[in-house]
């Protein structure tokens, strides 16, 4: 496109988004049906804005993951359960359960490595940029798994959309 491209008055990057989310949902949902049980070597990385509308996280973890953090649902999570707006899960962190409710809206990037896959959202916040954090360490990748949900230049199934508006 031109940098003469009018706005447009349809919100197309939010539509985009919405759909996007509703992949993670969809995924969730199955997951759950299936009595939270992962098929096969499937295991997700799922990022999120701790300080996003809705979301709900024990206090310890929003002090030590003050704007983003990564959590792993793999071997050890439980009471998933998700709805048309978001998902809850309970995760332990250093040996205490906690519950997560992440709407869907609050999600950056979820990743399912076993497959190559990955789905970047643009952050609610107009750039704003991620701050550097800490693993969550809740379910820690096996020795030599590690992910990133950065994009990928190398043919990977990694899916970045990223509308640039006019300033």
């Amino acid at each position: 496109m031109s940098d003469n491209t009018p706005d447009s008055m349809i919100p197309y990057d939010e539509i985009v988004q919405e759909a996007l989310r509703a992949v993670v949902g969809r995924v969730l949902g199955e997951v759950q049906r299936g009595g939270s049980t992962l098929p096969g070597d499937h295991h997700f990385y799922i990022t999120f804005k701790t300080g996003a509308v809705g979301v709900d996280i024990p206090a310890h973890l929003t002090e030590r993951f003050p704007d983003e953090m990564t959590i792993v649902l793999q071997n050890k999570f439980s009471d998933l359960n998700v709805d048309d707006d978001g998902f809850q899960v309970r995760l332990s962190f250093n040996q205490i359960p906690s519950l997560l409710i992440i709407p869907f809206s609050a999600i950056t990037a979820f990743v399912d490595p076993a497959v190559d896959f990955g789905l970047q959202f643009q952050a609610t916040v107009a750039d704003m940029a991620p701050e550097p954090h800490d693993d969550a360490e809740n379910d820690a990748p096996e020795p030599g798994g590690e992910v990133s949900v950065e994009g990928a230049d190398d043919g990977s199934n990694v899916v970045t959309v990223d509308f640039g508006r006019k300033k």
